[in-house]
């Protein structure tokens, strides 16, 4: 019984680490809010916009977490998302989470 409650709480430690670095901080780091805000119209759309358009749709943090690091054209008009290869996919997906979390 022990080793399972051991292992549960090292579960909700990851967790809880996980969602800490799915926060501001982290698209401060790879310099984000260059072009994004929560609710601020920049270059790019914003968080809350993308969290809106994205709300119901299954996949959306990978989607996203694709787009970080690859790029694209089309989904916002015609201004382009420059890709960025430096981003990990673990970082991607995190940051994708926490634009997906934006309200």
């Amino acid at each position: 019984m022990t080793k399972y409650v051991a292992w549960a709480l090292a579960g909700l430690m990851l967790t809880t680490f996980g969602n800490a670095m799915a926060s501001p901080e982290m698209v401060r780091k790879y310099n984000c809010t260059a072009c994004h805000a929560e609710d601020k119209k920049k270059y790019g759309p914003t968080y809350q916009q993308v969290a809106l358009k994205y709300a119901n749709e299954e996949g959306a943090a990978e989607k996203l977490a694709k787009k970080i690091q690859t790029g694209g054209v089309g989904v916002w008009g015609n201004t382009p998302m420059p890709a960025q290869p430096r981003v990990t996919d673990e970082d991607a997906l995190e940051i994708a989470r926490y634009i997906l979390s934006v309200k």
